[in-house]
């Protein structure tokens, strides 16, 4: 037998230097090439457009929803929403009687994409807290201040459109002639007052509803007051036309007999000719037996 002997341990791999140094400089080159093609790319959200800076610089132009290449590492995009935006508002004002009265509205607006690049290189931070719900808030004190407490609260539809009108003219007027904000619309949610306030509003309605039914069971008397007399009246001329149709006219007496009349011959009591002044039955009526 031969004294053949295979050994199957672990066998010691040797890496040269050279083709370790060309693996990791292969790794850096592909992580460069991923990172660079990163920052060469950008995708703009649906909804949104991108303001592009370039080393501080805003271009003039904003960029449209999608992909798009840029300068990488020097290029940036900035996403600014032109969707319809929805915000919360709480803000309390005094009415013409100095009545406190706290609000709640919701203010819906959106972003022109005309006016994306200038809101973002001319204002600083968000546009509604910054530019928005100041304007709002000035608007509704001004609304209520001309208002009493009880109608503020009656006439919400008008003081709502109040409001709308003077914020938009407010935020026209501030930022210049372009429409860079557009206010859809603006709801009240909520107007409340001071609980005593609200029990002294709640008695007087009472009170007023109570004058009103007073008042409208005043004119049903007026009324059918009035539909007496015209009806006496009418009877009155009634009779009067009646006499003087007897008077000018004695067929009209005929007339009447004929109509009254129930079927029975009557017999005529009278002398020397004259007409009868009496009408006596011959023979009784068959219900009379």
């Amino acid at each position: 037998m031969s004294n053949y002997h295979r050994d199957f341990g672990p066998r010691e791999i040797r890496i040269s230097p050279k083709a370790l140094a060309a693996f990791v400089g292969g790794a850096l080159l592909i992580f460069v090439l991923v990172v660079g093609g990163s920052q060469a790319t950008a995708v703009v959200a649906p909804g949104h457009r991108g303001v592009r800076v370039t080393l501080g610089k805003v271009s003039p132009q904003f960029e449209h929803e999608g992909f798009l290449v840029k300068a990488p590492f020097i290029t940036t995009i900035h996403q600014v929403s032109i969707r319809q935006q929805t915000e919360e508002l709480r803000t309390e004002c005094y009415s013409s009687d100095l009545q406190q009265v706290k609000a709640t509205m919701r203010v819906l607006y959106r972003i022109p994409e005309a006016s994306v690049v200038t809101l973002f290189r001319d204002y600083d931070g968000d546009s509604f807290p910054s530019l928005i719900s100041p304007r709002v808030i000035e608007a509704v004190k001004e609304v209520a201040s001309t208002q009493s407490a009880e109608m503020i609260v009656q006439n919400r539809e008008t003081i709502k459109q109040q409001t709308l009108e003077a914020t938009r003219r407010k935020i026209g007027e501030s930022l210049g002639t372009g429409p860079l904000l557009i206010i859809e619309d603006l709801t009240l949610s909520d107007l409340a007052l001071s609980p005593e306030l609200n029990a002294a509003i709640e008695q007087k309605m009472t009170q007023r509803e109570e004058a009103e039914r007073a008042k409208f069971v005043q004119r049903q008397a007026d009324i059918e007051a009035e539909t007496a007399v015209i009806k006496a009246r009418g009877e009155a001329e009634a009779i009067q036309i009646r006499g003087r149709a007897l008077r000018e006219s004695p067929a009209f007496i005929r007339l009447q007999i004929v109509e009254k009349w129930d079927g029975i011959s009557p017999a005529m009591i009278g002398g020397r000719g004259e007409a009868a002044n009496v009408m006596v039955p011959l023979t009784e009526p068959e219900n009379r037996k």
